[in-house]
């Protein structure tokens, strides 16, 4: 009997190898003829026809009689390839994509639903997944939301699969089927990185919350302040998620991010740090905070944190924040701090007493 039993256990041991085997990814960096930095662009719908506008959310496929739904890939071939993926999830940020695949990494912007924000808005109390909800619901297409109907073709998850299938056969060069499983019903989210920065780094670390990926750039972020999915189980450990802001962005001194990165665990990997004061690796942290001199003013600090105009520059023009950048993007995930104590300081109820939210 126990024989018996040996000897089914090893059967069903070898052939759940054999299928982990079959959806395990064997491709392998192929040399450029002629390596250079690649960019490309393509429309979502003419990838893939089942794209279409959902103009009630103003998720639009065209604006005033220009392309809306534009997707950007860029790889650097002559950079030695990491095998990771950045899918970014706000407007394509050159500067910024220069840097990642600089590092090795590949790079694509997807469009996205993110027209809702700021059209809707839960009561203060009444949901606190409302918004959170919504950003699964447009990062996965599963009805999850009952203020949106957005299908599968229209979310990240799915767009970002058909750009690069599409980027696969246009740009064989660039290595994009390292991201694609075998079958190529899905990509490698073991490979890919979310990053965003505002709404998109929220939507990128409320989809890693449900979808397990390697790493996840919270670039002054996240927010939804009057809700607690960042506190839901998730399938992204939370040393994977690594976070910078400026000190004077409304979303910092409103306690939108400590409260947000308290309640992802961030505390767990090291204390919040300021990248202006401590060195690289930052005591291997995953809260950075800047008070770089950005004039006082709250709206360039929340995008001075990303390469672009917003971003502060020393006295012979190089940005400050470059180590910080790469640190990011490329730190080891396994390599933490010292956990430390919530901060009572950060509020963590932000709701209103009374009436609607804000």
């Amino acid at each position: 009997m126990i024989q018996t039993l040996n000897s089914s256990f090893s059967v069903v041991v070898i052939v759940n190898l054999f299928a982990t085997m079959a959806m395990a990814q064997t491709a392998s960096v192929k040399p450029d003829p002629k390596p250079q930095k690649h960019v490309l662009s393509a429309r979502a719908s003419e990838i893939d026809p089942r794209v279409q506008a959902h103009p009630e959310i103003n998720f639009l496929l065209e604006k005033d009689g220009k392309p809306a739904d534009i997707q950007k890939a860029a790889v650097d071939t002559r950079a030695p390839l990491q095998g990771r993926l950045v899918i970014w999830l706000m407007g394509y940020n050159q500067e910024l994509a220069d840097r990642c695949t600089g590092y090795g990494l590949h790079f694509i912007q997807v469009h996205y639903a993110n027209g809702w924000f700021g059209k809707l808005s839960p009561l203060a109390g009444d949901d606190d997944q409302f918004l959170g909800n919504i950003r699964l619901e447009a990062a996965t297409g599963k009805d999850v939301s009952s203020a949106v109907e957005i299908p599968r073709p229209d979310c990240i998850a799915e767009r970002a699969l058909q750009f690069v299938k599409y980027l696969e056969k246009k740009n064989p060069q660039g290595n994009w089927g390292l991201f694609l499983r075998n079958d190529g019903k899905d990509l490698r989210w073991d490979k890919v990185t979310l990053a965003g920065s505002s709404h998109g780094s929220t939507t990128s670390a409320r989809f890693a919350k449900a979808q397990r990926v390697d790493r996840v750039v919270m670039f002054c972020g996240p927010r939804d302040q009057l809700e607690t999915w960042q506190a839901l189980p998730s399938a992204t450990p939370a040393n994977r998620f690594f976070g910078f802001s400026h000190v004077l962005d409304g979303g910092w001194t409103g306690d939108h991010y400590c409260r947000s990165w308290e309640l992802l665990g961030l505390n767990e990997f090291g204390p919040i740090v300021d990248v202006d004061k401590i060195a690289a690796p930052y005591q291997n942290s995953r809260r950075l905070i800047t008070a770089a001199d950005v004039g006082q003013s709250a709206s360039r600090a929340h995008s001075s944190v990303t390469p672009g105009r917003a971003a502060v520059k020393d006295d012979q023009g190089h940005y400050i924040h470059e180590h910080v950048w790469e640190y990011l993007f490329m730190h080891p995930v396994d390599e933490i701090g010292r956990k430390t104590a919530e901060d009572p300081s950060c509020q963590k109820d932000l709701r209103p007493k009374s009436g609607k939210a804000k």
